[in-house]
């Protein structure tokens, strides 16, 4: 399975929701659900299925209502990385609340390879 990258930077082929699609496996769904639910954040089994936010047409119920995703959509870019406002406070949010530090060194990887 080639590498998949989020618009944040967060590599969907190494996702639980992206593994799960790919293998139907129901061990995958079951962590994820456990690890990534909250009282204000609840999953089922059935929420744990992506096909990536770049191109899916199934996504992650996280996916589906992240703003960094839906800006990188309207701009039309591969990622973030290829965002002239790179990195911008929408994206810093997202990393800080989801804790996902190696998504942005991900994504400065990428920037710096394309200078």
């Amino acid at each position: 399975m080639s590498e998949k990258i989020s618009f944040c930077g967060l590599i969907c082929s190494e996702c639980p929701a992206f593994i799960a699609k790919r293998t139907n496996n129901d061990e995958f769904r079951k962590k994820a659900v456990k690890e990534w639910s909250s009282e204000e954040f609840p999953l089922k089994i059935e929420d744990i299925n992506c096909d990536g936010c770049i191109d899916g047409e199934e996504l992650f119920k996280g996916c589906m209502m992240c703003e960094v995703r839906k800006c990188g959509l309207e701009k039309e870019v591969i990622n973030c990385a290829y965002c002239g406002e790179y990195p911008c406070d929408t994206l810093e949010n997202v990393w800080n609340m989801l804790g996902i530090a190696e998504a942005r060194k991900v994504l400065d990887n990428i920037r710096k390879a394309q200078h």
